[in-house]
């Protein structure tokens, strides 16, 4: 048994990049997800919205965890080789697509339905509409509640240990079995996922606030 150190501490630090770069991952690519099924949900297609709604019960009904698993172990039944890098980003990025993609919907039914009847009044096509007026103005809305989401995605991917993918939490896993200093091993991991998810917060919260007084003008 070892004692934590210095060399144990920069370990876990350095797992860091491996949290942000699949968070990074998880947000780009939830993003495209969301977008398309925020997109499907307030089309006119009943099809479009059937299938997004559908897509947004399982991923928002079933835990990130058990998508994890699904993925990575169900994936060799399948025939398929996939390491878990892979698995934990193709679950996250669905993962946050159905979230995203909720919000967002939100945020595009939020826009008053006058400006889009006056544009479709004007002769606008369903996308031009779309383009020129209705998501300009959702955008607005959508920023802060994003921000905010990706310190939800940010925290998701502690689970992504579970697979052994090596992110802060697995990094600390592996002192902790080297160290048996739990207390000061978990500290030092909950300590970095507050200071990568704290800016974040305060800056959705000042956005937020933002928003709120520029409605109320």
């Amino acid at each position: 048994m070892r004692s934590f150190g210095l060399s144990e501490f920069m370990f876990i630090v350095e797992a860091a990049r491996w949290t942000l770069a699949l968070s990074l991952l998880a947000f780009v690519g939830g993003a495209l997800v969301g977008l398309m099924v925020a997109l499907a949900r307030s089309s006119e297609s009943r099809w479009a919205q059937g299938a997004a709604g559908l897509f947004i019960q399982v991923f928002q009904g079933t835990p990130l965890l058990l998508q994890l698993f699904l993925i990575f172990f169900g994936a060799p039944v399948l025939g398929l080789d996939i390491n878990p890098w892979v698995a934990a980003g193709l679950a996250l990025i669905l993962n946050s697509g159905a979230f995203l993609g909720e919000i967002w919907r939100g945020c595009i039914q939020a826009v008053p339905r006058g400006q889009s009847e006056a544009a479709h009044a004007l002769g606008l096509s369903y996308i031009s509409r779309l383009r020129d007026v209705v998501l300009p103005q959702a955008w607005r809305i959508a920023v802060p509640p994003t921000v905010g989401y990706g310190v939800q995605i940010i925290k998701g991917t502690s689970l992504a240990a579970i697979i052994g993918f090596t992110e802060i939490t697995r990094a600390g896993q592996i002192i902790n079995n080297a160290t048996f200093q739990p207390l000061l091993v978990f500290s030092v991991v909950a300590a970095l996922y507050f200071v990568l998810c704290w800016p974040l917060s305060l800056l959705a919260a000042r956005m937020e606030r933002r928003l709120a007084a520029a409605q109320a003008r």
